[in-house]
């Protein structure tokens, strides 16, 4: 658990505090309100998917930037700009998630223009996201990444994103795969210039 997640669990109502310490917004509240009010929606089986795109910058010019994917980070000359860690393929499974429950994005769960998220670690929104998929009585039946990336050659960094990813979700590894593509050197994408992500999430009934 971060520092960042043990001081807002601390401080802050169990009611409204998630796993890792990452409070809920009044989004997350109001989604989980109208969820609980559907309850006849309890499908045996749900279908999200996620996409996610973060903008690289040269370290050289901002040396604070990291980049991060699954919880790993990767050695790049480039960097992720985000106001969380810029975890794009975490913000990605959350978003799967989340989509897949017929709950907000990850923007509206933990907006970008809150202070408390600045710098934060996405695994304290994959828990969150977790906790809401219980919460409604579900489990990950397989998720299926796809990260699009002209630099750096993901392939090495797969087994530590997909074992991360793994204990991240509590889940097997037969249920979650990581693939990786480049973009044919076309657009901001095939430049170096941003990241990105698709992800697509099956939900079974628990």
């Amino acid at each position: 658990m971060s520092a960042f997640a043990m001081s807002a669990s601390a401080a802050r109502p169990a009611s409204r505090v998630a796993p890792g310490g990452a409070r809920r917004s009044p989004a997350a509240r109001g989604a989980v309100r109208a969820r609980a009010a559907s309850k006849s929606m309890q499908l045996p089986f749900r279908v999200g998917h996620g996409f996610d795109l973060h903008r690289l910058e040269l370290l050289s010019e901002m040396p604070e930037l990291k980049l991060i994917l699954g919880g790993v980070e990767i050695a790049h000359d480039r960097g992720c700009v985000a106001h969380s860690d810029g975890d794009v393929l975490l913000h990605c499974v959350v978003d799967a998630i989340t989509g897949a429950l017929g709950l907000p994005d990850i923007g509206q769960l933990f907006p970008d223009n809150d202070p408390k998220w600045k710098g934060c670690t996405s695994d304290v929104f994959v828990a969150e996201a977790c906790r809401l998929m219980r919460e409604e009585g579900y489990e990950i039946g397989n998720i299926d990444c796809t990260i699009i990336a002209q630099r750096p050659k993901i392939s090495p960094h797969k087994p530590a994103i997909k074992a991360n990813l793994c204990k991240m979700l509590g889940c097997d590894e037969g249920a979650v795969n990581v693939k990786a593509k480049t973009h044919e050197k076309v657009d901001s994408l095939g430049e170096n210039r941003s990241i990105a992500c698709h992800t697509v999430v099956m939900l079974v009934k628990s």
